[in-house]
């Protein structure tokens, strides 16, 4: 049933994104020990998305997250509820596959799940398939082979499903290139623009508008609760303004800069080729030499005539008319036995022996040298000054962040000894909360700082947070100085920033029926007065600026009759209108650019059909969510 896993290679590259470690499966572990009652997050058909499963995916997404924004963000912010449905829905849609392939008694043979495994390569060594590797790696994760060979079972079962779903819209050849022409379509086009600024002084709001705004949207007028703190920072880089650097340090550090240059002379050199083609038989070889040793002989009588015998024998067409010179190199730019002959010689003018490499045999003159252009250490002080300073730092920080931790830890009512007996500067914080942006947090921007400085325990004791490194060779410690828990905003505080808002608003809907008023002149014929903006060319693609709602409505403007008039509401921004002066076809392809096209378009008619699929699927499913373990923040 699943032959053609051998002919796919979309397959391996699958699960060779889905099986790293820490491996990345929600397989038969999950089916089978799932927790039941209280601690499910959603049932479907059956199967069960525990707690314990659902946060171990919100963790794995963090970790993306992480990776892609980088280490400052704080991932607490994007812990929203739109992604934790969209994680949900992720795990809804496994458990529909699952159950879908069960029925279908999709399944896996035993070759094919022996290729798949020894093709992975955390399980490989060389090269090649470790069954120790394999062990190993999945003890690490708690798993053994048996059970990890089930789900893996199941997750290609899943595979093979999702495929077959995706592989089954077809899409027209004729419907494929038209799709293309339009995607590649441009329109010409120029901007009106209605902005909601010009209207604020018409705009004209009922004085209790404020308070009815106010009373019916509590939500937004919740300051969150906010710490003030002081803290520490122990790092490597504050320590090495402290370090200092003898001569000695000094000449050694040189000495190494020096042998880690390597040697950097350049020699030229000139040669006589006598080429050997590759494969030859051993009497063309031994041919060839014969050839090369009388040239020799001829050289040596006559050294000085080494250019004119080049341009006579030498069959090398990038040098012999040169002469046979070769110019100025290095180690490294010629074939190994050329190289080694070249770099052996003793002073300039020596002439090799014959010399044999993969191109033939050469017969070399040295022609010329250059000396190691090696940095004097004034050059180099300056850099290789600092380079010691940071390494001494960086011991030194590995020698005494350990003490700094257990100062912070012991000594948990004060940081001012810990201060004092590093020499720290004691800092202190702004008022802040959890969603405050991590810009303006500095140092203090750590998920797990702020996750410290917030727990019950730190607001009520006032005892200092844990040291947390917050960067390489950095640590952080902190406690909370002052507290202020969430309440809401006073409305007299709020009245003017929401007379601004209403007014605004106001101000947009004013922008918004000017707008439309323009656009029906236009569209009678009556341009007059009109000052639009400068052409803009724009496309599918190169949107230029314009917003994809207003883009949708450009493309999609009637162009048998130009100009062509279409409007589109910017919301707080106001209104635009925008004159389609000209419609640039879609350029002829080549059959390479056709065929692009036509794949791009079978993707996204099979994502399409699989999204279809699985909608359908759920609409005719028994899928249960718990939407207060859904909403928990652990």
């Amino acid at each position: 049933m699943f032959d053609f896993v051998y002919k796919h290679k979309w397959l391996i590259q699958l699960l060779l994104a889905l099986i790293a470690v820490p491996f990345a499966f929600f397989g038969i572990d999950s089916f089978t020990r799932t927790m039941r009652g209280a601690d499910e997050v959603a049932k479907v058909e059956g199967l069960t998305v525990s707690q314990r499963e659902f946060d171990a995916a919100l963790r794995a997404q963090t970790e993306r997250l992480r990776a892609m924004f980088g280490s400052n963000i704080d991932v607490a912010d994007l812990d929203t509820p739109e992604l934790r449905n969209t994680l949900l829905d992720s795990l809804i849609e496994q458990k529909l596959l699952a159950a879908t392939a069960f029925k279908a008694n999709l399944g896996v043979s035993d070759q094919t799940l022996r290729e798949v495994i020894t093709s992975i390569p955390a399980f490989q060594s060389d090269g090649k398939f470790s069954r120790e590797m394999y062990e190993s790696q999945l003890r690490a994760q708690g798993m053994d082979p048996a059970t990890f060979e089930a789900q893996l079972r199941r997750d290609l079962s899943i595979a093979q499903l999702s495929r077959a779903i995706s592989d089954s819209a077809i899409v027209p050849h004729a419907v494929a290139q038209r799709l293309a022409a339009l995607e590649d379509e441009k329109r010409q086009l120029a901007e009106l623009r209605v902005g909601t600024q010009s209207f604020l002084a018409q705009a004209k709001i009922d004085p209790a508008a404020a308070k009815t705004y106010y009373d019916a949207n509590p939500a937004d007028f919740k300051v969150p609760e906010r710490v003030r703190v002081e803290y520490l920072v122990f790092s490597a880089a504050d320590l090495e303004a402290g370090e200092s650097v003898s001569d000695a340090e000094l000449q050694e550090a040189y000495r190494e800069r020096l042998a880690k240059r390597g040697d950097s002379e350049q020699r030229r050199a000139s040669h006589i080729l006598i080429p050997v083609e590759p494969g030859a038989k051993d009497e063309d070889k031994r041919a060839a030499r014969a050839r090369a040793e009388a040239i020799l002989a001829e050289v040596k009588k006559s050294p000085g005539k080494f250019a004119e015998l080049a341009k006579k024998y030498s069959k090398d067409p990038g040098s012999a008319e040169k002469g046979g010179d070769l110019g100025f190199f290095a180690r490294g730019m010629m074939v190994k036995p050329f190289e080694d002959t070249v770099f052996a010689m003793k002073k300039v003018g020596d002439i090799s022996n014959v010399v044999e490499s993969e191109f033939g045999f050469h017969i070399i003159r040295l022609t010329g040298t250059k000396g190691s252009q090696a940095p004097t250490l004034a050059q180099l002080g300056g850099e290789l000054r600092a380079e010691i300073k940071k390494q001494k730092a960086i011991r030194t920080f590995a020698q005494e962040g350990s003490d700094f931790k257990d100062m912070v830890y012991e000594q948990a009512d004060s940081l001012q000894p810990i201060a004092a007996h590093f020499k720290l500067q004691l800092r202190r914080s702004d008022w802040f909360s959890r969603t405050t942006p991590a810009a303006q947090l500095g140092p203090l921007a750590n998920p797990k700082v702020i996750g410290a400085l917030f727990a019950d325990d730190s607001i009520r004791t006032r005892r200092n947070i844990d040291a947390v490194e917050v960067a390489p060779n950095t640590l952080l410690a902190a406690r909370v100085v002052d507290y202020q828990a969430a309440a809401q905003r006073p409305f007299e505080e709020a009245r003017t920033d929401i007379g601004q808002l209403l007014r605004k608003r106001e101000a947009a809907k004013l922008a918004h029926a000017e707008g439309e008023a323009q656009l029906a002149k236009l569209i009678k014929g009556d341009a007059a007065g009109i000052k639009w903006g400068a052409p803009r060319t724009v496309s599918r693609r190169e949107t230029q600026g314009v917003r994809a709602d207003a883009l949708q409505r450009v493309l999609a403007a009637d162009a048998s009759k130009l100009p062509a008039y279409v409007g589109a509401d910017l919301g707080e921004e106001g209104y635009a209108i925008y004159r389609v002066e000209k419609v640039i076809p879609a350029p002829a392809k080549t059959p390479e650019q056709i065929a692009s096209d036509f794949a791009r378009n079978e993707r996204a008619a099979g994502r399409a059909q699989y999204a279809s699929y699985m909608a359908s699927l759920r609409a005719s499913s028994d899928v249960k969510i718990n939407q207060e373990l859904l909403e928990k923040k652990q």
